[in-house]
């Protein structure tokens, strides 16, 4: 698979959050929360309020918005809402004042307001409207894949974006396109993956703090904060959660090896954990306001939802089978009293409780099988093998060549293992097997290309081909479940009992 894990050991380490700069479609202030003097604003305050932002700083919000907004904003401090709250101000430049949207961050020693302008209130509510519509078709969805087909398909018509992809991660954080919508002559990605470096540990983790993250184009000029350190905390600011917080340069230049000037990110969560993102693409620079961001954000919480709800019914079910024939099994083992035979000798085998192809049982001195295993001279070696691992630990493994020296042999029988101590000691474990499953790959471009180096080692770039890199995945079986290991523990545990009852 990949050779280099860069999304662990050098993307992973990028402290985005103190990037420090934002970008320009709106302005950052930060301020005391006793009298709201400003002690931090973006440079680009001048075009907001018509004064230097070296005049701003030291100034109270209040001298710029209606003393009711600025009641209310100080309720906020109050109420224990640590999330990102927004708020409608008047900001007055030469005494005309212009509608804006505040994003508040409450912190514990001051407060941070995203400023951008507002939206048509008109426009919203048709959109709302729409998104009533969408919600009700997500609902309706009876699997993950519609359900993503929907939210992309509708997503793409209330926003315009040239092209909208559900992406979802694996166990390692590479990304697969499981939904796509998109304008003709656009590359197609639909059932492709992407290396976890390409949304390395710490980008995942600002998705945590963010909702969505709005790239209206990669070509902006990034806008410094004054000062340069926070009074408060003598650092850099942290940005975690700031809609306005700039793009690494490396990003922006895997903006514009994709052929894209804009784009925008919405995250979907699971258990409190990143499931997988909305990703938008824009081949022309794209502003959405902020009431758009909010149908996204919205919609954000619909899939969530939706998608954890599909997918625990799903593992219910699968528990719950399971579980059945776990208990069957060990009522086989109790009617035969005998534990070969009541796992490998009846209707209902141990291979129908972990859905594999064969399985050995070797106990008191003998090798007994069933269905496709390795030969027995193999089988022996494998078992001295796996006498070195953890004696009470179940042990499994879905490509077990790359970890067993022999196991390339047998690897079209038994490509996948899990396996069951018994007396680790006496050499008798309960192994069952899964066949090889030979797939090919779509790769995103090259995943052994994700980063590039310069010839100094130090700047890097992103890899500059997103088309189409096939790998044919060898010597691998389907994985064993979080649910079939926990079984499999749990069955030790009788077989142990029933063993130590029957010497």
């Amino acid at each position: 698979m990949i050779k280099k894990n860069y999304d662990s050991d050098f993307c992973g380490s990028l402290p985005l959050h103190q990037i420090n700069l934002i970008q320009p479609y709106g302005y950052l202030f930060v301020a005391n929360k006793s009298d709201l003097r400003i002690i931090q604003a973006s440079e680009n305050v001048n075009d907001l309020l018509g004064e230097p932002v070296d005049q701003v700083v030291g100034k109270s919000l209040e001298q710029f918005i209606r003393q009711e907004e600025a009641d209310l904003l100080k309720g906020r401090f109050g109420s224990g809402i640590d999330e990102k709250v927004p708020l409608t101000i008047n900001l007055t430049r030469s005494d005309a004042a212009r509608r804006y949207i505040a994003l508040v961050h409450v912190k514990s020693d001051y407060v941070v307001l995203e400023v951008e302008e507002a939206g048509d209130e008109s426009t919203f509510l048709d959109v709302f409207q729409e998104l009533k519509y969408v919600m009700a078709e997500i609902n309706r969805a009876e699997t993950v894949a519609a359900a993503s087909k929907v939210v992309v398909e509708q997503l793409k018509k209330l926003s315009g974006f040239d092209k909208i992809l559900m992406y979802q991660f694996d166990e390692q954080w590479n990304g697969t396109v499981i939904a796509e919508v998109k304008e003709d002559g656009m590359e197609e990605y639909l059932g492709h993956k992407f290396p976890a470096s390409d949304i390395p540990k710490q980008a995942r983790k600002l998705y945590l703090k963010n909702s969505y993250r709005l790239i209206p184009s990669r070509e902006y000029t990034p806008v410094k904060l004054y000062p340069v350190i926070n009074p408060v905390s003598n650092t850099f600011i942290d940005l975690s959660d700031c809609n306005l917080r700039a793009v690494a340069a490396v990003h922006l230049e895997y903006m514009k090896n994709m052929k894209i000037r804009a784009s925008m990110s919405v995250r979907v969560i699971r258990d409190d954990k990143l499931w997988g993102l909305i990703s938008c693409h824009h081949k022309e620079p794209m502003y959405l306001n902020y009431e758009m961001c909010s149908v996204f954000e919205l919609l954000s919480s619909v899939i969530s939802n939706k998608i954890s709800s599909l997918e625990s019914g799903e593992e219910y079910q699968f528990v719950n089978s399971l579980q059945e024939k776990k208990t069957q099994i060990i009522e086989n083992v109790y009617s035969e009293k005998d534990l070969v035979a009541g796992m490998l000798k009846q209707d209902l085998k141990i291979t129908d409780l972990f859905s594999a192809e064969g399985a050995a049982v070797s106990y008191r001195g003998s090798i007994e099988t069933t269905g496709e295993v390795p030969d027995n001279e193999e089988l022996k070696n494998l078992i001295y093998w796996l006498q070195s691992k953890p004696e009470d630990k179940v042990y499994h493994t879905s490509n077990l060549s790359s970890e067993y020296d022999f196991g390339s042999a047998f690897s079209k029988q038994a490509s996948g293992m899990i396996s069951i101590p018994v007396n680790a000691d006496r050499g008798e474990y309960i192994m069952m097997f899964r066949p090889e499953v030979v797939t090919t790959v779509k790769w995103g471009g090259n995943p052994d290309e994700a980063i590039n180096f310069d010839s100094n080692g130090v700047k890097y770039h992103p890899r500059s081909s997103f088309g189409s890199w096939q790998e044919v995945v060898k010597q691998t079986a389907k994985a064993w479940k979080e649910e079939e290991v926990e079984v499999a523990e749990n069955l030790r545990s009788f077989i142990f009992e029933y063993s130590a009852k029957t010497l």
